[in-house]
């Protein structure tokens, strides 16, 4: 069921991203697609070391010494097919994609250690259209230049009708 590439090299992506690193996570925009990533500790560590000479089996051994939880390969696997779909690595970046690795799978073989998962939540960024148009909702400030949505009346603060 798992097939295992003897040396896998994975890059992240840099261009059209804009990544923003905080304590516990780091956050990706991705300008081509409109979308907005968030990684976990655990994903953001892996796609750090996507630099294209450190291993899968490399980037276990770093991930376990750097949470102090037992990981191994597998743990990596997740997060590189994660990066993979959404477009965070390059194309073409070493045998990704061959292993066949879930969720469920992990959680039940690291359930002590289950915060070590990686995790990467996405959502899609508004038009810049859609942007534009704000309009107020109840509470908001409106006048002439700032009106409240349809169903809202206003003076000078938006209102159910």
């Amino acid at each position: 069921m798992k097939v295992r590439a003897v040396q896998t090299l994975p890059s992240a992506r840099s261009n059209q991203l804009i990544v923003r690193e905080l304590p516990d996570e780091t956050l990706v925009y991705d300008m081509e697609k409109h979308q907005a990533h968030c990684l976990n500790s655990t994903s953001a560590f892996v796609w750090k070391y996507c630099d294209g000479k450190t291993t899968v089996e490399e980037m276990a051994r770093l991930l376990e010494r750097e949470f102090a939880t037992p990981a191994d390969d597998d743990v990596v696997w997740l997060a590189l097919n994660q990066l993979r779909r959404l477009r965070l690595l390059e194309e073409g970046s070493g045998a990704i994609g061959m292993m066949k690795v879930t969720r469920r799978d992990l959680v039940r073989k690291y359930l002590p250690a289950a915060l070590v998962l990686p995790v990467i939540l996405s959502i899609p960024a508004p038009a810049a259209a859609q942007a534009l148009s704000r309009c107020g909702r109840a509470g908001d400030p409106c006048d002439g230049a700032n009106p409240c949505c349809p169903g809202f009346g206003c003076d000078g603060i938006c209102f159910p009708r």
